[in-house]
């Protein structure tokens, strides 16, 4: 997919360029299309050469990479110049406790450790409702070793002081559009569940918000427009 270069005189704010790795990701599609509503440029990270018709559909620009396999200055490459990174990757459903430590914590270290090289900003992490907390008794051996990884993933994060990060920890998913109503708040928080447009809807206001800098999120339905929920953080 080829570029259009913009200058600053075709829009009054030069738009930015958000690297979102987990491209193809049902959450990844609904920022895709709010970024470039925006006038901004999506990148999308795709492990299937396969998905790139599809994610440029979207309007992002596809970029081929696995981060399972790749090494930390091939992704210095896929972030460019970018404005912010996103990691909405994950193991997927099906998939066994070795590929959740692989995507869902080494994937999202490895994008970190890119991100602070190439000089990458901005950085918002998507984690999960469960992150940072007692595993219970009784859960199942293969989420529990989710919650470890994006645990994990947090923890090294938190570590960095060469990115602006800010962690969202969404409830449940769901495979709905934005409702554009969401209840936003710093851990501990009550479960719940929230659409996945509503997730891309707060990671695309969240780019752009300063104030939620070092904070960890938790995300939910509610009833607080999207815009209002971040600035009142």
């Amino acid at each position: 997919m080829s570029e259009q270069i913009e200058t600053v005189e075709d829009r009054e704010i030069a738009p930015r360029r958000v690297v979102i790795a987990g491209g193809h990701g049902k959450v990844a599609r609904y920022l895709i299309k709010a970024l470039t509503a925006h006038g901004d440029r999506a990148v999308a990270l795709i492990r299937d050469p396969a998905q790139a018709h599809e994610v440029e559909a979207f309007g992002a620009l596809s970029v081929v990479l696995d981060l399972e396999n790749a090494e930390v200055d091939e992704v210095v490459a896929a972030l460019g110049h970018a404005d912010a990174a996103v990691f909405a990757a994950g193991s997927g459903a099906g998939s066994g406790a070795a590929r959740k430590d692989s995507v869902d914590r080494a994937g999202a270290v490895l994008l970190a450790d890119a991100a602070e090289a190439a000089g990458v900003p901005r950085f918002v992490q998507i984690s999960s409702m469960g992150a940072g907390e007692a595993i219970p008794e009784g859960t199942d051996e293969v989420f529990a070793a989710y919650l470890r990884a994006k645990t994990a993933a947090e923890d090294d994060l938190r570590g960095r002081t060469g990115l602006e990060w800010t962690i969202l920890r969404p409830g449940r998913l769901q495979d709905t559009d934005a409702t554009g109503l969401v209840t936003l708040s710093e851990p501990p928080a009550d479960a719940g569940e929230v659409s996945r447009g509503d997730v891309a809807a707060v990671v695309f206001a969240l780019i752009g918000a300063p104030n939620t800098i070092g904070k960890t999120l938790v995300l939910t339905s509610g009833s607080t427009p999207v815009d209002e929920a971040v600035a009142e953080l």
